[in-house]
This record gives structure tokens, sequence and C-alpha cells, in this order.
């Protein structure tokens, strides 16, 4: 069985004419979301943040933003079209973009050129690349006005593919529970204080949220041996949590982005296994203040070709 694990995301701030959190009810949300093709599945909430799990991915909303991943065939772009249609441009400070490569790109409804376009109809906008057309790659579009990102808004991806048979035969275990992935993937270890809502669906994958105070967290999980591929975002620090991601899961090749993390190599030389090789390392700081770096890495029965410095489509610089 076939399902598309990689998502899109998209990130849009307001202005402060409104509290998304405390302003906006659930109705909304449902509606936004089924523009796309998706429902809300459950949700949690705390005084700075209320997380949705979704039928593809996830939906987080603090009072002055909103962030929203959705895997499988999602258009996420009518998502945020009925976003932009509600709220107006006007009340709105920025729009962030973000889609990578997918398994079976021929079976989505659109490709990335034609979500921004439809995204071009309300704002301009700047589009970059990170990574190679033919290999594993990021596009990103954001709006162009004077939004300057906040050097200390930091967001961490780590997205694992090809995970190690010993993880993906336990988790297409049939029966299997939220509490026994979580107790697998370590998560109250690694998340303490943090509140979860997950989901184990039928009949594989697995979903969670988590929350606290302002901070969140969330995985994808699509298991199937051959095509199988884990996500993991958080504003903490995805890159000190890797030695234990990266041996619960062994994948054999996993990407990490980082956004407004200036000591990334330094932790890399830390925190990865040096069995992992890296492939890839582009850094560029965008027109919007943020800097994003891109990593891929291979285990060794992976390395096919020698390391290769890869530049994205704008005036980028390596890590």
């Amino acid at each position: 069985m076939f399902f598309e694990g990689s998502e899109k995301k998209a990130e849009v701030i307001v202005n402060g004419n409104v509290s998304l959190l405390n302003d906006v009810n659930d109705d909304f949300w449902a509606a936004m979301v089924s523009c796309c093709n998706a429902q809300i599945l459950s949700s949690v909430k705390n005084e700075h943040c209320k997380a949705y799990l979704l039928s593809e991915s996830s939906l987080f909303v603090w009072d002055d933003r909103i962030l929203i991943l959705t895997c499988g065939v999602t258009r996420l772009v009518k998502s945020v079209e009925y976003f932009i249609k509600h709220f107006t441009m006007a009340n709105i400070a920025h729009v962030f973009y973000q889609r990578k490569n997918e398994y079976y790109a021929q079976a989505q409804f659109s490709n990335f050129g034609e979500d921004i376009r439809l995204l071009q109809e309300y704002m301009p906008g700047i589009a970059y690349r990170f990574g190679e057309l033919d290999g594993h790659h990021n596009y990103v579009f954001h709006q162009q006005n004077d939004f300057q990102a906040d050097k200390n808004d930091k967001t961490y991806e780590l997205l694992a593919y090809q995970i190690c048979e010993k993880a993906s035969n336990m988790l297409t275990t049939p029966g299997l529970t939220p509490e026994q992935i979580r107790e697998y993937l370590q998560l109250e270890t690694l998340l303490p204080g943090f509140e979860f809502d997950d989901f184990v669906f039928d009949p594989y994958g697995y979903s969670v949220n988590a929350i606290n105070a302002k901070d969140y967290f969330t995985i994808h999980i699509t298991p199937q041996a051959g095509i199988s591929y884990v996500s993991f975002e958080s504003s903490l620090n995805l890159v000190n949590m890797a030695p234990v991601i990266l041996d619960v899961l062994k994948p054999n090749s996993f990407d990490l982005l980082a956004f407004n993390e200036p000591n990334l190599e330094l932790m890399v030389d830390t925190h990865i296994p040096q069995h992992y090789v890296s492939q890839a390392k582009v850094s560029d700081t965008m027109s919007n203040g943020y800097q994003l770096s891109f990593i891929n890495y291979i285990a060794p029965q992976q390395q096919f070709a020698k390391p290769r410095l890869l530049d994205t489509t704008g005036d980028n610089h390596a890590l």
C-alpha cells in the first residue's frame, strides 16, 4: 500500500489585529483544513498554543501565526488561500510556503510552480530550491515585503528515509497502540513536560503532536518497507536529539533543515554519528531574514557517488 509521506508546509504570520488562538473557533480551522482534503482528528491546547492532529499531518495555532503541514496528495496551498481570503492580506504580516520532493510527484494534484503561481495572485514573492533537482530537495517560497524574521525564531526538521527493517517491522505490527509507539521512540524521555496527542492509522502510519508552553514537536510516520519515511519538526533542537532518533530508526538517509541556527555545523559534528556521510551542505539567508541550512546524509552502503557541494537557485553559499 502506497502513501506519500512527504509534507508540504505553510506558516502564516498575522500583524496583531487578531488573536488567532483566542478569537478564532474550531469551525474555522476545520473549514480551512478541509480545503486541502484533510480533517481534524483531535487537539490539545495550552495558554500559548493549540495543536490539531489531522488526517494528513498537523496544524499548530499560536496567537500571531499558524503552522500547517499536510502529506498525501493534499493541496495545502488551497488552505492557505482560504486563510488569506478570510483575513485579507492587510492583516497578514508574512507568508512562508515549503514543499519537499515526493516519492511519486506525478500523483500530486499540483506541483510547486503551480502552488506559488496561486500564491502570487495575492502577493509578490521569492522562490528558492535547496538541494539538487534529481535528489533530495526542498522548495521554499516567501512573501516579498519588509518582514524580517526574529533571529531567535528557530525551527528544526529531520526527515528520515528508508528506516531499518527492525523499525519498519515494529511500526507495521498490527494492533499497535500510541503508547507503545511513544515508548519505542522514547518520546517521554526526549520531551519531558510535553502534552501528547497521537493517533495510529489503519493499516499503517502514526502521527503525534506535542506541546509545552510555546514549544511544539511533531512526528509523522509512513513505515512501510520500500517507501518508509519519518518526519520530525520542532522548535526544539532536533540535532541534539538526533543520536536517539537515528539509533532507533537507523535510516539509510536523512535530511536536516534548520532555520536561524548559526551553529549547525558545530552541532552536527558533535551529534551526528560518524558513519553517516554528508552529501550536501547548503545555506542561504533569505530576504525575509531567515537563514535556512540544509544537509543531506547517507549511510555508507548508500554512498554511490563522491559527496558534492550543492548550490541552491539563489546566490547561496555552502555551510
